[in-house]
């Protein structure tokens, strides 16, 4: 890794700026995993009154929103020069983060479709501009040799956390976690991009110029990868695919009653501690595995485990239904297989998008990415899951 050079050579601003990409990709993410994509749902069907069908109907609409102003918000970054100016983006994120905050703190109280939607539609604003603006720092903080290493972490300390931490999946809880742990992470940017304590403006000139030596990704040599190539469309098809299939196979187990006993919603914190080891070691393999091997090997790995994750749910359910006086339940493999799938895939997206890209093209490369493979991904997946439990 090239951290331990920079450790050894006194780099602080450097070994800083690692630790900065690190806590506020976790923040991020976690953030969208929990409150997201779970709490909004509860909101939704519990709180606002709605069916679960209008529900996914608005879930996809988020996504479609949020999809647009991520492009949006990326092509306007490289065409004015923001992808390389590290204040712009930290003060763009700081933004963000205010937004996310008081929605955050509103959502609990929503009771009417019409106040559901607007904050559908605020929060796809955060959510567009959030995306580009977060995963283009990898440019100015991260090198290359090292982001798989940093996604690994990433991904690990996210997962542990979703996992380890007991929380009730309601929309209150979500909000109250939330806005706890938002308020530091508000206070630190605010002081970053204050521009009036000394010593962090010096780090900052230091990591604001990194983006000469580290912009360029990994898969950018000897020539970028143009945005309309088949080599930039090609992850995006892939990755988009393992998305939709996470976020179904996800929703369809935790409305299985007979796996909620081995699922992240076990009432076991032995269960839920060894799904979070699961994902800690799926996060180290694909980070070692992409960082020494071709894309495809990634990608190999990932669709590999995601359909042995799904034989054997699937199987399970099976020998239940053909055999129920000898079937003992969901076996307490199959989270384990099913979280080190998902680890692989989190550690490839965090690391990807950086890697295809140049200082001139991350943002758009990041809003596409994440937006098409990720989020609209994610939440068509959601959407569809809802639709299929709806209709039984």
């Amino acid at each position: 890794m090239r951290l331990t050079r920079h450790v050894r050579e006194r780099r602080w601003p450097t070994v800083a700026g690692y630790a900065l990409f690190v806590a506020l990709m976790v923040a991020g993410y976690y953030y969208n995993i929990t409150f997201v994509q779970l709490g909004l749902i509860d909101l939704g069907t519990r709180l606002v009154g709605m069916s679960e069908t209008v529900v996914s109907a608005w879930m996809a609409a988020l996504a479609l929103c949020t999809l647009v102003v991520a492009v949006a918000t990326g092509v306007t970054m490289d065409r004015r020069g923001w992808s390389t100016d590290l204040r712009t983006k930290l003060r763009l994120l700081f933004g963000v983060v205010l937004v996310q905050f008081a929605l955050t703190v509103l959502a609990p109280g929503i009771r009417s479709v019409p106040a559901f939607g607007a904050w559908i539609v605020v929060a796809s604003v955060g959510l567009g501009v959030g995306f580009p603006v977060s995963f283009s720092l990898a440019v100015d903080l991260v090198p290359p040799p090292d982001r798989g290493y940093v996604a690994a972490a990433i991904t690990a300390i996210a997962y542990f956390a979703a996992n380890a931490i007991p929380l009730s999946w309601s929309v209150e809880v979500f909000s109250r976690v939330m806005t706890v742990a938002m308020v530091p992470g508000i206070a630190a940017l605010a002081v970053l991009i204050s521009g009036r304590v000394g010593p962090i403006e010096s780090v900052l000139d230091t990591l604001g110029e990194q983006y000469h030596e580290f912009g360029r990704g990994r898969f950018c040599h000897p020539t970028p990868v143009r945005t309309r190539s088949l080599a930039f469309a090609v992850p995006v098809a892939l990755t988009f695919g393992v998305f939709f299939i996470d976020s179904l196979g996800f929703l369809r187990i935790i409305d299985t009653p007979s796996l909620l006993l081995t699922s992240w919603q076990s009432p076991a914190l032995s269960t839920r501690l060894a799904i979070a080891v699961a994902h800690v070691v799926g996060a180290v393999m694909a980070g070692v595995i992409y960082t020494a091997f071709p894309l495809r090997r990634v990608f190999l790995w990932t669709f590999a485990l995601f359909a042995l994750a799904h034989v054997l749910y699937t199987s399970d359910l099976r020998l239940a239904a053909a055999f129920p006086s000898v079937a003992q339940g969901a076996s307490p493999l199959n989270p384990g297989v099913y979280a080190i799938a998902v680890s692989f895939y989190t550690t490839l997206n965090f690391a990807i998008w950086p890697d295809l890209s140049t200082p001139e093209t991350i943002g758009t490369h990041s809003a596409v990415g994440i937006g098409v493979a990720g989020w609209l991904a994610t939440f068509l997946s959601t959407a569809l899951a809802l639709y299929f439990n709806a209709v039984e």
